[in-house]
């Protein structure tokens, strides 16, 4: 069962299970964009196909909160500050090593569609993220992480590329272990209410599984 955490007539905020696709694939597994349209077909007892709208992805394996749109006119709002850069995004993530309190990472980035891997490259596109640190146990970091640009992969690889893998990432971290689940976690959001223009802000814990809750 997905963890509903708002809804109202123009918005549906949810917590993604990690290790759930967020939109339908190749791999023809279950994906969370489907499932949640199923949710509101059972709830409103809706015949044909249910709208919804995906405003922005979070990696396969990676948990934590997103919001969809219930109408085209909220979905075209929300996309827009997205663009804009409005739309905040929140995330934690346990990578390895000491890091420094606090810095601002930027790259450019090109992502190899063959291989499904980005890499740092001149010739790719600007990537900017915002850390700071939390705590530091057991050589592993806990960092809050701001992203300024969305790109694929990007926080993965901008924290890898500077020596700071994120524990558990199988793509870009050469000393995780197989079964791994990775440490990044999508813990907050804020954006404008595409209809009441009200400020909007939904957080979530911390997981309490390894290693984020060594740092609980």
């Amino acid at each position: 069962m997905i963890n509903i955490v708002y809804e109202d007539n123009h918005l549906l905020v949810v917590e993604k299970p990690v290790n759930i696709i967020v939109q339908k694939d190749n791999t023809n597994d279950k994906d969370l964009l489907s499932m949640l349209k199923e949710y509101l077909k059972e709830k409103y007892n809706k015949s044909g196909n249910v709208y919804l709208g995906l405003i922005h992805r979070l990696d396969r394996p990676v948990g934590g909160i997103m919001v969809f749109a219930k109408t085209s006119k909220a979905a075209g709002r929300l996309s827009e500050q997205v663009r804009n850069k409005t739309f905040k995004k929140t995330y934690n993530a346990v990578v390895i090593g000491n890091i420094n309190e606090s810095g601002k990472l930027h790259d450019y980035l090109l992502k190899d569609e063959k291989r499904n891997i980005v890499k740092v490259d001149k010739n790719g596109k600007e990537a900017i993220l915002y850390y700071k640190k939390l705590n530091y146990k057991n050589n592993m970091s806990l960092v809050e992480i701001n992203l300024e640009t969305g790109r694929s992969h990007q926080i993965r690889v901008q924290m890898s590329n500077y020596g700071y893998p994120l524990f558990g990432d199988q793509k870009y971290n050469k000393t995780a272990k197989v079964g791994e689940q990775i440490a990044l976690f999508a813990k907050k959001i804020e954006f404008i209410h595409p209809v009441t223009k009200e400020n909007m802000s939904f957080e979530l814990e911390l997981p309490n599984r390894y290693p984020f809750n060594i740092f609980k």
